[in-house]
């Protein structure tokens, strides 16, 4: 007898709070993402561009989501490994000291939000999901003190932040009506090439709520891309021609002055 009222109060339980979770998890809404342009291409005299990342926040049953959504858009280049060495003056000379090797440093990185992220995630959460510069995760290669690996990293952003690679608008979200929003993020001349992803995150009290990916490629196109495209393929000769056109610019300047 007492297993059966055991058994019967766990199923009153299951009957009261799984259908407020499943009723839960229907609220949270749907993130419609699109981008500009899916495709940048780097021509000779390239200045740089802007991408609008804009798209919709819709509930399941694809009206309008009806509550208050902070929004928080990411584009995010290819990653790639850097090393980074910190300079020292010695007897009026600067000099390199120490050192240190990031694995998965992406080549570029923006984000924008509706607020200042502090104030719509807590820390941990930022830190989960790579929302803002202060939260990069940069993968340090071997052993590095915590303290040596914020100062360095701090430092890298800084670098980065210098060459607009790294950008941060803590207002650069607008929301309409809670439906529509969008935001724009600049791509500057030096970007590199490659698979870059845009992620929307759809934030309530503090809780990520929903995300959704678009891509967008940066390709180099007309000139550029023939001699990117020899330096692949044939990586011997291009080392070739570029020494020896150095060269005959060299022998035609020294010819030049010669004359004069």
């Amino acid at each position: 007898m007492a297993g059966a009222l055991k058994t019967l109060r766990a199923l009153l339980c299951l009957a009261i709070f799984v259908p407020a979770a499943l009723q839960a998890a229907t609220r949270d809404p749907i993130l419609v993402p699109e981008v500009s342009q899916h495709e940048v291409q780097v021509r000779q005299g390239f200045t740089g561009t802007e991408l609008l990342l804009y798209g919709a926040i819709l509930d399941p049953q694809g009206t309008r989501a009806g509550r208050d959504y902070d929004i928080v858009v990411e584009l995010k280049g290819p990653t790639r490994s850097v090393t980074l060495r910190e300079k020292q003056r010695h007897a009026g000379i600067w000099i390199n000291a120490a050192s240190t090797q990031f694995r998965s440093a992406p080549t570029f990185y923006a984000v924008a939000s509706s607020r200042p992220i502090e104030k719509i995630v807590d820390p941990r959460t930022a830190a989960i999901y790579e929302l803002g510069l202060p939260f990069l995760q940069l993968s340090p290669i071997g052993t590095i003190e915590p303290g040596e690996q914020i100062r360095f990293a701090s430092g890298l952003v800084s670098l980065m932040a210098g060459e607009r690679l790294y950008q941060e608008d803590p207002h650069g979200v607008t929301v309409s009506e809670q439906v529509l929003y969008q935001a724009r993020i600049s791509l500057p001349s030096n970007v590199q090439i490659g698979t870059y992803t845009a992620e929307t995150f759809a934030i309530s009290r503090g809780r990520v709520v929903a995300s959704a990916m678009a891509q967008v490629e940066v390709k180099k196109s007309g000139f550029e891309k023939v001699v990117a495209d020899f330096a692949d393929r044939d990586s011997f000769y291009y080392g070739l021609m570029a020494v020896a056109i150095s060269v005959a610019m060299g022998w035609i300047a020294g010819r030049l002055f010669t004359r004069n």
